[in-house]
């Protein structure tokens, strides 16, 4: 029987010889690492070039009828692996060194391995969030794809789509729980049935979207999962508000949104509806947003339904924009626009916002001599 071992020490040997100064190091991963590997398991190793002619230690290869992939990994992306960027932390962090070319490389990879664990830690807990919300809106793109599918039965086409939906999903809820997968998806499903946060039916859902031959039993068991994954995706950014802080949040905001609102007024003075139209959503949107970062410390996610973030804009009784868009008659938005100008500089004073209004260049002359001098 083969000793995969072997093989990986007469690569080294020849990279000691050949490329003692191209590559940094040469680790293993996968089921050796891990007490895991059966006889047909090939060793999953990988080099990280230390400079380009490194990467010519490439080869893929076939002995005693078991495949071996001996590939390069820069720096930078070992580095994306380990800070959770890609599905791949386990390489980085569990994996075992063949060979180093010095102690300086050998420290800055165990420097790699520190992201992982901080990532872990409570304190980094916004950071996990914000990955989990980044890895979870490529769901959509999928699920997406299976509802427009319609009345089609191709179940490859289905099984395919609901991969992506089940594989993303999966790796955001791994995310959410401040963990990593330690191996690829189909070893690992001990691992996830034992997350501590997971949505309901997490098993049966996952035995519907990988069994089932009934595209609409596919289909729906997607768009569960998917619901119950965003639902503890939306409780976890729910924790992390803080408390209502205007005058530190909104330093500059009404300076930079009044420009948006003195183009809706001009757009409606000149009857330009197609300006209007865009400028209105837009102002709406950033002052809801603005208002929402406000009352909680957090910018609205891309998940986030704009009648949640717009909560703060409705209870201050701000006008809906977008509602009163009119191509026959933009006078109606026109005088919402002015009084919604009005009456934000005043909540800003209110709260305590400092405005830079100057009333003449003399004025802003003295305000910037009385800034700069103290810089």
């Amino acid at each position: 029987m083969l000793n995969v071992f072997d093989v990986a020490k007469t690569l080294v040997h020849q990279i000691e010889k050949v490329y003692s100064e191209d590559i940094a190091l040469v680790a293993y991963y996968g089921s050796y690492a891990q007490g895991t590997a059966t006889k047909r398991s090939d060793l999953d190793f990988f080099f990280i070039p230390a400079t380009p002619e490194g990467y010519g230690a490439s080869i893929q290869f076939i002995i005693d009828d078991i495949s071996f992939d001996f590939w390069p990994i820069s720096w930078e992306r070992a580095a994306s692996m380990a800070s959770f960027e890609e599905f791949k932390t386990s390489i980085i962090a569990d994996c075992e060194l063949l060979y180093v070319r010095s102690e300086e490389d050998r420290e800055r990879f165990m420097k790699l391995r520190e992201p992982i664990s901080s990532m872990q830690s409570p304190e980094n807990r916004g950071n996990r969030v914000g990955k989990a919300e980044a890895e979870f809106c490529n769901v959509y793109t999928h699920l997406y794809n299976l509802c427009r599918a319609g009345a089609s039965e191709n179940i490859a086409y289905y099984r395919t789509e609901a991969y992506g939906v089940l594989t993303r999903g999966l790796q955001s809820l791994a995310l959410l729980n401040g963990t990593y997968y330690k191996s690829g998806f189909g070893k690992n499903r001990e691992q996830i049935l034992s997350l501590p946060l997971q949505p309901p039916r997490l098993e049966p859902l996952m035995e519907t979207i990988m069994r089932s031959i009934v595209t609409s039993e596919i289909v729906e068991a997607c768009e569960e999962l998917v619901a119950g994954i965003f639902a503890i995706l939306s409780a976890e950014q729910e924790m992390g508000y803080d408390a209502p802080s205007y005058p530190d949040r909104m330093k500059g905001c009404y300076e930079e949104v009044k420009g948006v609102l003195d183009k809706i007024i001009t757009a409606c003075e000149r009857n330009d509806y197609d300006t209007a139209f865009f400028s209105a959503i837009q102002a709406q949107e950033e002052i809801a947003s603005f208002l929402f970062l406000a009352e909680t410390g957090i910018w609205p996610s891309d998940l986030m339904l704009h009648l949640a973030y717009e909560n703060v804009y409705r209870r201050l009784g701000f006008p809906e924009l977008a509602g009163l868009l009119n191509p026959d008659d933009l006078s109606p938005l026109q005088t919402a626009v002015e009084r919604l100008n009005a009456d934000l500089e005043g909540l800003f004073r209110s709260k305590g916002v400092e405005i830079n209004r100057f009333a003449d260049i003399e004025e802003f002359e003295a305000f910037l001599k009385g800034k700069y001098a103290t810089a």
